[in-house]
């Protein structure tokens, strides 16, 4: 039996046939997907279809990775977190909880999207930006600097959040408006 250590001691593992990354004995990655040298799937994780995880990126918890989504560079998606479509998940984001990330979604640099936050369609996280709680983020918008959207927030259309600002509590931010420097909108 081989093993491997996860950074938990070691545990049964396997290279994956395509790309030879670890994989537990207690994760999936199907042949279909993709798993690169350096990355890591674990835990009770799920990688399939001709989802793609590579670089030093690592899928762990119960998250799933599917579809044709790409986790690269030194990003995570772990506990309950789902990455699907064409999602992007890269640099050093972290995409965890019961957050799901889909569509043709990009979250990067050192975003993160947590609790039951939905990032969808063609929107962007990114920099520091945080999504959380039950916030929505979709169609072009796009959350950046060290913003934050939380509560039952929603952020859409051609929206922008940059610069500081929070949108939170029940707040819809949509069409072409744009929050920033300090702003907060409830």
């Amino acid at each position: 039996m081989t093993t491997f250590d996860f950074g938990l001691g070691p545990v049964p593992a396997h290279q994956h046939s395509n790309g030879g990354g670890w994989v537990a004995d207690t994760a999936t990655a199907d042949e279909t997907a993709y798993v690169g040298p350096d990355a890591r799937v674990f835990g009770n994780a799920r990688v399939y279809n001709n989802a793609r995880v590579f670089d030093n990126a690592r899928v762990f918890g119960n998250a799933r990775v599917y579809g044709n989504a790409r986790v690269f560079g030194n990003a995570l998606v772990f506990d309950n977190a789902r990455v699907y479509g064409n999602a992007l998940v890269y640099d050093n984001a972290l995409v965890f909880d019961n957050a799901r990330v889909y569509n043709n979604t990009q979250v990067f640099g050192y975003a993160q999207v947590f609790d039951n936050a939905r990032v969808y369609n063609n929107a962007r996280v990114f920099d520091n930006a945080l999504v959380f709680d039950n916030a929505m983020v979709f169609d072009y918008a796009r959350v950046y600097g060290y913003s934050q959207v939380f509560n039952d927030a929603m952020v859409f259309d051609y929206a922008r959040v940059y610069d500081n600002a929070m949108v939170f509590d029940d707040a819809q931010v949509f069409d072409n408006a744009r929050v920033f420097s300090n702003k907060s909108v409830a």
